[in-house]
Formats: C-alpha cells, structure tokens, sequence
C-alpha cells in the first residue's frame, strides 16, 4: 500500500467518475454496485467493468471504462476520457431494458 492515500475516497471517487461518465451516455442512472472497479496503484489508473448493458458508443457497447487518478498536496483527482467518434445508440431503451431486467438503475440521484 502507498502512504498517505485514502483508499475509501480513491474508490468512491471512481466510482463517481464512472457514474459521471455513464449518465450523459445512457441518459438513466448508474448505481454505485453497478460496476466493479479495479485500482491499479502504482500506475495511478483503474478500470471499471460495467455489470449492466452499456450504451452503444461508436459503435460498440460500453461495458469497460478506464481512467486515471493522482493525489497531490491533500487533493484527489480522478477522470475518465470517453473518446470521441460515433454517436450513442437508443439511450431510452437501455435504461428501460436494465431497469426491467435487474432494477440496478434508479430514477433519482439518490
């Protein structure tokens, strides 16, 4: 483990990351155990693996994001890049189908 850095606050931050990133693309809500994220702490990336159908971005359903993180002078950034090109598929759809299969996708930010 590296000192000095709250793992708690790495991980919720990621996870918001990844709600962030998600709710533009799919339009609904991501719930925080809808994905699963691994932290990679020398390299300073993590990966979340979406457990519920992403959107179609570019083409493709989303169902892994990557991101980074840094901690420096008591603050803790995270971020993830979405790349560009392709437009989202039907995110109405998407949110109905989770919704419907796993209820994973709430309609309020709670």
């Amino acid at each position: 483990m590296m000192p000095g850095i709250c793992w708690d606050r790495l991980l919720f931050s990621a996870k918001e990351s990844v709600c962030k990133t998600w709710f533009p693309l799919a339009r609904c809500w991501l719930d925080f155990e809808s994905a699963d994220i691994v932290i990679d702490a020398s390299a300073g990336v993590f990966a979340a693996r979406l457990l519920v159908p992403g959107p179609l971005v570019g083409g493709s359903s989303l169902d892994l994001l990557r991101g980074r993180w840094i901690t420096d002078h008591g603050l803790l950034v995270t971020a993830i890049v979405v790349p560009a090109g392709g437009g989202v598929g039907s995110a109405g759809s998407i949110c109905r189908r989770v919704r419907g299969r796993s209820g994973l996708i709430s309609s309020s930010s709670g």
